[in-house]
């Protein structure tokens, strides 16, 4: 059984609060584990959450603002620290080269050979990732940032009562799945199509096309929503989303389950409600108001 969630680490926006620590994201998709935009107090929070530094296969940072970056030191000392023996790949923009250097070079520890920088440039850029297709594309913000989106490649999927019907079994359903054939039974008579699952990780950007290209069809959408649209005009000077844009975005892209995250430290506790009710004129799908250390489950696949 797959085990695909995302464990939401941190949830602030520029300034950390009481209830909300600096941003960071866990994705867990089956064996792999990709950490984005840690910010200032990750690590302590993967503690708290039971998310260990061997967990992390990927670390992918979409601008070099610190509420996004600063916790990088740190996770880059406990991987080396508790001896991670796996490639960890780090994307980034590449324009942001001097900081990356500075932040994985940021004290004196013992250093590890693992990490393997992949910086992103241009209107698009692909990473093939295990099981799975890595796209970024570049957004609207005052420095150079990256949305970053997950495909799982369209597969097939067996029917049970089809392989009994034909006396498959066993060794034999694999080998039918590899070769497309056995005997004279093919593949399509014995399963149906079955869509691969994806996500995306949009954070600090003013409306643009890329915004919707990338939550395009997702099933999960992890997004700023920095301001409520009383502050709209704010949050674009600032190179930010609202709620209710948020929620736009995911009405028109089909998106199956919204998360809103990145809130502005002038929200208290008391108005979650209205990023939620700010999304909802727009989307009528399933929207979490993200909060520190919440567990959101990947949808189930689509039948």
């Amino acid at each position: 059984m797959s085990n695909r969630e995302l464990i939401v680490l941190g949830t602030s926006s520029a300034v950390p609060t009481r209830s909300r620590n600096h941003n960071g994201y866990f994705l867990r998709w089956d064996d792999q584990g990709v950490l984005f935009d840690p910010g200032e107090g990750t690590q302590r929070q993967m503690r708290l959450a039971g998310v260990s530094a061997h967990d992390i296969t990927w670390m992918c940072v979409t601008h070099f603002h610190g509420d996004h970056c600063l916790g990088l030191p740190g996770i880059i000392q406990r991987i080396a620290r508790d001896g991670v023996p796996h490639e960890v790949g780090a994307v980034y923009p590449a324009s942001g080269e001097d900081y990356w250097l500075r932040l994985r070079h940021a004290t004196a520890f013992a250093d590890t050979s693992v990490i393997t920088p992949h910086p992103v440039q241009g209107a698009v850029a692909t990473l093939p990732l295990p099981g799975l297709t890595l796209t970024a594309r570049p957004l609207s913000h005052p420095v150079d940032a990256y949305g970053y989106r997950l495909d799982e490649p369209s597969g097939r999927r067996m029917i049970p009562s089809e392989l009994s019907r034909y006396g498959i079994s066993g060794a034999q359903v694999g080998r039918l799945h590899r070769e497309g054939r056995l005997g004279e039974v093919t593949l399509d008579q014995v399963s149906e199509p079955r869509v691969g699952q994806s996500m995306a990780f949009i954070m600090d950007t003013r409306m643009c096309d890329n915004v919707h290209a990338l939550a395009e069809g997702v099933d999960l959408l992890v997004i700023e929503s920095t301001f409520l649209s009383s502050e709209a005009a704010v949050a674009r000077e600032y190179g930010h989303l609202t709620a209710a844009q948020a929620g736009q975005v995911a009405a028109a892209a089909g998106v199956r389950k919204l998360v809103l995250t990145h809130f502005s430290e002038r929200y208290v506790h008391d108005d979650e409600r209205r990023f939620g009710e700010e999304a909802a004129k727009a989307y009528s799908g399933d929207i979490v108001v993200a909060r520190d250390l919440m567990r959101v489950p990947v949808p189930k696949r689509r039948r």
